[in-house]
């Protein structure tokens, strides 16, 4: 009975997340527009993306992450572990009453960092209309939880500059006062490189929320037109593959900083993208030409790209195949810094840590989407789509049903009356979460509401 007992002890040791100093660093970073027809592991055949194929070779590899079609959509949901439907206020607006993963990497007892883009505290132009009510009404950077900061975007939209030449940075509230004929990625970059290489007391946070490859689609320093500094703000459509490409070259300064700062092992790294690629971009890929569905619910919208690596602990060259959406990375993230978050948070998110260190935990059984980015500048285009999806079904609230996993383009609509028994089953599970989602959207709407007000 004794060793019985032992054998148990150790086996639940086993299953818990790593504590005190041996806590990790980690680092999540999330590129802005990059699809999976962009990434050569995915099937993309137009651009090379080397370091992202090693962090496959060197960790793990997801075939079913989703994100929201928008960005600001997936920034949300990805710092709060909230779906949308209960915490949305407006295109470019973080609720400032929220509870980021900055704020509780600090409670775990981390230093915390944010890098790159922002655009949370204020969007509208002032001469949009209802801009008065919703300029200003975002988080400032300096109260999201992190103790420091090298952003983009932090004030008003017309104040913002550019993001890639010349660009206009704000680093601890202060604006950087020399960055003309840099390139912002490379300043974000040489930030990170000298962060990771310090010596710090605690285990640190850094969110790296790249401005690559998002529109305007200008040269980088590696197209030949940078070295005429006349042509760094050129925008043509055929400058997309070169930012691709670069987010890898600055992926790979990131991976190489880690490795020669010796903490390779202690660092958890993690790249994602916000949505899929703009739908101005049209992509070589295995599966024939794909057009990018940046905006759009279908998959080119909403399925991109995520690498995770920790060598020693994450295994090599697994590929996974679970679900993972947004709302999943902060209990992830806590859980790996040995701090779950408790039930009583009332999360949307799944961890998914143990399935990183290969033990068996809780599995998402759904992705579920509440898509609407009004109000905001240009987002009167878009209306609202709620759906759900598995690996293989897509449901949308209107009783259209696809078969996804063989109609990415969702080209044949299934209606109840088309259902088969399987997807008529499908259908009903689906059904009852909508439901749920729907009702949670009607209590928590008011109060949001309130808040652009």
């Amino acid at each position: 009975m004794i060793k019985s007992l032992l054998i148990a002890l150790c086996a639940f040791s086993l299953a818990l997340p790593v504590f005190g100093d041996e806590r990790p660093n980690i680092i999540l970073i999330m590129a802005d527009d990059l699809g999976i027809d962009s990434v050569e592991d995915y099937g993309g055949r137009q651009y090379k993306t080397p370091v992202m194929s090693q962090l496959a070779k060197e960790g793990m590899r997801f075939t079913h992450a989703y994100a929201q079609p928008l960005c600001t959509n997936t920034r949300i949901q990805l710092m709060t572990g909230i779906y949308n439907h209960r915490n949305w206020i407006a295109f470019g607006i973080l609720d400032p009453e929220a509870k980021t993963f900055g704020h509780y990497m600090q409670e775990a007892g981390y230093q915390t960092a944010i890098v790159g883009k922002w655009q949370l505290q204020s969007y509208d132009p002032p001469d949009y209309p209802g801009a008065a009510q919703r300029r200003d009404k975002g988080m400032h950077v300096d109260r999201a939880g992190f103790d420091d900061y090298c952003l983009w975007h932090t004030h008003h939209t017309e104040e913002k500059g550019s993001r890639y030449p010349d660009p206009k940075i704000n680093l601890n509230g202060e604006y950087l006062p020399d960055t003309k004929g840099k390139y912002g990625p490379d300043i974000w970059a040489d930030y990170i490189c000298d962060y990771v290489s310090q010596k710090h007391e605690k285990p640190f946070f850094l969110y790296y929320p790249m401005a690559l490859p998002h529109n305007p689609f200008s040269p980088t320093p590696d197209s030949p037109e940078w070295k005429d500094p006349q042509r760094r703000f050129d925008e043509e459509n055929r400058f997309y593959g070169d930012m691709v490409e670069y987010t890898d070259k600055v992926l790979g300064r990131i991976v190489q900083a880690i490795d020669e700062a010796g903490i390779a092992e202690n660092t958890l790294l993690i790249f994602y993208s916000d949505n899929g690629t703009n739908q101005k971009i049209e992509t070589q890929t295995t599966w024939g030409l794909s057009q990018g569905g940046k905006g759009l619910p279908i998959d080119a919208g909403v399925h991109v790209p995520l690498y995770v690596r920790w060598k020693g602990t994450v295994g090599a060259g697994v590929v996974n195949d679970k679900l993972v959406d947004s709302t999943d990375f902060l209990p992830t993230i806590l859980e790996a810094a040995g701090s779950p978050v408790p039930a009583k948070a009332g999360l949307d998110g799944i961890s998914f840590y143990r399935q990183l260190v290969g033990q068996r935990g809780p599995e998402r059984p759904w992705v579920f989407y509440h898509y609407d980015p009004r109000p905001g500048w240009d987002k009167h285009k878009f209306t609202l789509h709620r759906f759900i999806q598995d690996r293989r079904y897509k449901l949308y609230d209107n009783g259209i049903l696809i078969d996804v996993a063989n109609d990415p383009l969702e080209q044949h609509i299934r209606y109840a009356e088309d259902d088969t028994r399987q997807t008529a089953a499908v259908r009903r599970r689906f059904e009852r979460v909508l439901q749920e989602k729907y009702e949670q959207w009607l209590e928590a709407r008011p109060a949001n509401n309130r808040k652009i007000h």
